[in-house]
């Protein structure tokens, strides 16, 4: 059997394309789409924290499952060369985002 040539594949950034750091991800989901809102925590008082929302992802259901794919691979990756990621709330009743 004949093996198709390999998809030749170029990434291009439009002019909105931005990079930005995130310390909260937000996932809402439905039947036909995932979506990732991404945000910066911020400490506004003691006793309470900002969340400020800057970008809103949809992604098919396939696209989510092969995000989730390759995000394990990466964290795998990780671990391997630098230890272990510790997933540790900032309270005893708090959740990790």
């Amino acid at each position: 059997m004949i093996q198709p040539p390999a998809t030749k594949i170029q990434l291009i950034n439009t002019p909105e394309y931005r990079e930005n750091y995130a310390n909260s991800v937000q996932v809402r989901v439905n039947l036909w789409d995932f979506f990732l809102m991404f945000g910066r925590v911020a400490q506004t008082a003691p006793d309470q924290v900002a969340i400020h929302n800057f970008e809103g992802i949809y992604l098919s259901p396939q696209q989510a499952k092969a995000l989730l794919n390759v995000l394990q691979q990466n964290v795998t990756q990780y671990e391997t060369a630098f230890g272990a990621i510790r997933l540790e709330p900032q309270a005893a009743d708090a959740i990790v985002q």
